[in-house]
């Protein structure tokens, strides 16, 4: 697969989860770099198998931060998470405050990995940062 701009959206239910990765997988990315993301890990899980996506895993984070991630609190592992797949620090911290709403962080990712030093400035974020 050809490597594409990452995009990030939030949303507040399944149904919409589900229809934002039905038009990802139109716009051309494959099911393998689709994720949903929620803070709690079973919710996680059950969205990921009713929707048909992925959850990020040691392929997409590295297995350094799959490790370090053992040790750290959720909100931490999901900022290493976001982190991995490009997401900057600032960024990262919005989306866990987001899913700390409940909502679901829907990522089509598009296949580079970041360290924690590094981020993908061309990533598109839809509600997008107001400042």
């Amino acid at each position: 697969m050809e490597i594409q701009v990452t995009n990030v959206h939030t949303v507040d239910t399944i149904p919409q989860a589900r229809e934002q990765l039905e038009r990802y997988k139109s716009l051309g990315y494959d099911k393998d770099h689709l994720f949903v993301l929620t803070h709690d890990k079973d919710r996680n899980k059950r969205i990921a198998e009713s929707t048909d996506a992925e959850e990020i895993g040691v392929s997409e984070e590295g297995l350094n931060t799959t490790i370090a991630n053992i040790f750290r609190s959720r909100g931490s592992e999901l900022r290493a998470k976001l982190r991995s797949m490009g997401v900057s620090k600032e960024e990262a911290e919005r989306l866990e405050g987001e899913m700390d709403k409940d909502r679901i962080v829907v990522i089509a990712w598009g296949g580079n990995q970041y360290d924690d030093h590094d981020y993908d400035p061309n990533i598109v974020y839809f509600p997008p940062l107001l400042i």
